[in-house]
């Protein structure tokens, strides 16, 4: 039976609420564990669906895996010999499964990875991931769904510009370059802390790779990796939305386990909107005001706004006092839950890529049944129900389970009055 959360507002963040390791860090890092033969753990894992999809498709290549979500660790015991395919069912649930192309290509000279699926928020093509391939050289095709690679003599240094800083081509080039012949240069590269946090773990791995957090990345290839332990590091969209929980409720709340540096663009909007922050090590508490200050964004790739935290500017900007524009840059199709934010009394007008979000006093709001499309967009929906009249009933809890570990319960124990059940007439 589908599951839905139910918001009682106006109800407010007050508490502490926990950080773990980064989503799209912890998924790159169980990849990449298939490029060293033996055992490997991260800690600081998140107990969150995708994990428990991508230890799946790990042991269908071959692996033998323990996740433990209540110790926050997943080992991972890497064969010999690896199977080479990542199938489509594993794949459409969750577009992070592209990210094992590299190590399999490393490791095996073969992949054969199902075209991807995940959150329906805008195209992303695998044009950069072939091109780096190619320039490595391998041969790659498409046939029947499946984005086939191979490369029988081994792949070869070699030097190429991404057309655009992707994340994921990125990664499965730095990956696939670790044990490649000779040099690779990878220009025009992500530089998110994600990025840093997998070759960091590449480099205890015993990869050599320079320029972590510039724009170019140099990689010599080495002979053969080992495994090791690595700690995930902390998810920093996970803290920008208890961040935002607190400015959109005129809440407070110590964010722990968190790294505010990783953050700084972040803070300082809502610095803007109104919010008293105080940063430390390791954790910073935020105190939101009375009503927020409208704040205009624009997403941009690390060191800018980070595009996941776009539905939440949206939410804030709703209730805020005065107008914001927001201009999304990254995801073309974010969009698609405004229509839903609408439905509780948001004024939100659309124009290609940008938004215009005029605010109304909270009281304005009013609870309705509302849909989940994405990870973020149903977490930022859970939060306007938290600042509007009445109940509200968030439906597609599952796209949440992908990203938030408890994330009810975490809300629930600061405060807020929500709770997770059955959705009633549902089937």
């Amino acid at each position: 039976m589908e599951e839905m959360i139910e918001v009682q507002g106006p109800t407010a963040v007050a508490g502490a609420l926990p950080v773990y390791g980064a989503k799209n860090s912890v998924l790159k890092l169980m990849a990449a564990t298939l490029l060293a033969v033996g055992r490997s753990t991260i800690t600081n894992v998140p107990e969150i669906h995708d994990v428990t999809v991508m230890a799946e498709l790990l042991r269908r290549l071959g692996c033998d895996v323990s996740y433990r979500p209540a110790e926050h660790e997943v080992s991972i015991d890497v064969p010999e010999e690896l199977g080479h395919q990542a199938d489509y069912d594993l794949v459409r649930a969750m577009r992070a499964s592209i990210s094992v192309l590299g190590p399999l290509m490393a490791r095996c000279h073969r992949a054969e990875v199902a075209l991807p699926g995940g959150d329906a928020i805008g195209t992303r093509g695998l044009d950069m991931h072939r091109a780096g391939l190619e320039a490595m050289g391998a041969q790659l095709s498409i046939e029947r769904g499946f984005l086939r690679a191979s490369a029988d003599g081994g792949l070869g240094g070699a030097t190429y510009r991404l057309g655009y800083p992707s994340v994921g081509a990125t990664e499965n080039l730095m990956t696939a370059a670790t044990t490649a012949r000779g040099v690779t240069v990878l220009e025009n590269v992500a530089r998110e802390p994600e990025i840093v946090d997998i070759g960091r773990m590449l480099r205890e791995m015993g990869a050599r790779i320079e320029g972590l957090g510039t724009t170019t990345l140099t990689i010599h290839g080495v002979p053969r990796l080992s495994p090791v332990t690595h700690r995930t590091v902390a998810d920093r969209i996970v803290a920008g939305t208890w961040a935002f929980a607190a400015a959109v409720t005129g809440g407070r709340v110590e964010i722990q386990g968190a790294e505010p540096e990783h953050l700084s663009v972040v803070l300082d909007k809502l610095r803007c909107a109104g919010c008293e922050i105080d940063t430390r090590e390791g954790r910073f508490v935020v105190q939101g005001p009375e009503r927020p200050r409208a704040i205009n964004v624009s997403t941009l790739p690390y060191p800018g706004f980070p595009t996941d935290l776009q539905p939440f500017v949206v939410a804030l900007n709703a209730v805020a006092e005065g107008s914001g524009i927001i201009t999304e840059n990254v995801f073309e199709a974010r969009w698609g839950f405004t229509a839903e934010l609408e439905r509780l009394g948001a004024r939100v007008r659309l124009d290609g890529h940008h938004a215009r979000v005029d605010g109304v006093p909270a009281h304005e709001l009013s609870g309705a049944p509302v849909e989940a499309m994405d990870i973020r967009a149903g977490a930022a929906l859970v939060i306007a129900g938290m600042a509007a009249q009445g109940v509200t009933e968030v439906s597609g809890v599952e796209h949440i389970d992908r990203g938030y570990e408890h994330f009810v319960d975490h809300l629930a124990n600061a405060g807020v009055r929500v709770q997770r059940r059955i959705a009633r007439g549902w089937s």
